[in-house]
């Protein structure tokens, strides 16, 4: 059965219990997959990307025919950090809620609505009114060029410098270096595994270090970032508190010695070997 999230940002946890571990994190308008109903208070989901948890029912509309449809149609996303739905398209208005990057909603045509906004139509069914420039229509792999992909998917990373790390995290508010990954990947059109690993299923594959390029995926121990060129990388780390720009070389100021020399793996969505 799938369902919508209605929150802001809905919570999966590793159990049935808000003080258990943070797993994930789910926006307004993404639909899960409901595996088990546990009780009362929380069921148990599987998310797009195949990622399980405990989420709390009161985040989530549980109407399968809605949750079908709404999951059916090619649904913008919110592109902006945090991005209020306000009442009337003006600035002035009464916020309706606070979407956060990468939420999902739906967009109505309506006459004499001014061009810098657009009418977007809530899980609820009201409308209110989003600036036009924070959304963007959800992308697809196959529209545009591998050299395309590479530069958006690194300037999506970037764009979320200096964001706290949050275990668990996936949202302007905090995040973690997985969260971090896969929403650079998923803003741009691809799913990738939730996770700082490989898995088989998904599109990444593993390349030699030596052939890495901008917008690849570099795996350490329980740790995973973004790669720009030039040796440098992007990541949230735990360590260094907040999502930021590292190197690989020992000569560069930003060196980061427990990383470099613990890299494993490199994994890319264009596995061919560049032409040297």
């Amino acid at each position: 059965m799938k369902s919508i999230v209605t929150a802001m940002i809905a919570n999966l946890h590793a159990k049935p219990d808000e003080t258990s571990e943070l797993i994930d994190e789910v926006f307004y308008g993404m639909t899960v997959d409901i595996l088990t109903d546990c009780h009362e208070d929380w069921v148990y989901v599987q998310t797009a990307y195949r990622y399980k948890g405990y989420c709390q029912k009161a985040d989530l509309l549980l109407d399968e025919e809605t949750a079908a449809k709404w999951h059916s149609e090619a649904q913008p996303i919110i592109m902006q950090s945090f991005a209020d739905v306000l009442q009337q398209p003006r600035i002035q208005s009464t916020k309706l809620m606070t979407l956060v990057k990468g939420s999902s909603i739906g967009v109505v045509m309506q006459e004499d609505v001014p061009e810098e906004w657009s009418a977007v139509q809530l899980v609820s069914g009201k409308i209110g009114y989003v600036r036009t420039k924070w959304l963007q229509a959800k992308r697809s792999k196959a529209q545009i060029t591998e050299h395309s992909f590479r530069e958006n998917v690194v300037e999506t990373a970037l764009s979320y410098l200096a964001t706290p790390y949050r275990w668990g995290g996936k949202s302007p508010l905090g995040i973690d270096c997985s969260g971090l990954c896969s929403m650079a990947y998923m803003l741009n059109g691809v799913t990738i595994f939730r996770d700082a690993k490989m898995v088989e299923g998904f599109p990444i594959v593993k390349i030699e270090k030596e052939d890495k390029q901008k917008g690849d995926l570099l795996y350490f121990p329980g740790h995973i970032a973004l790669y720009m060129g030039d040796n440098l990388y992007v990541h949230s780390s735990l360590g260094g508190n907040e999502v930021a720009i590292n190197s690989l070389d020992k000569q560069h100021a930003l060196y980061r010695h427990d990383l470099a020399t613990t890299l494993t793996e490199v994994g890319s969505l264009f596995p061919e070997k560049p032409k040297r």
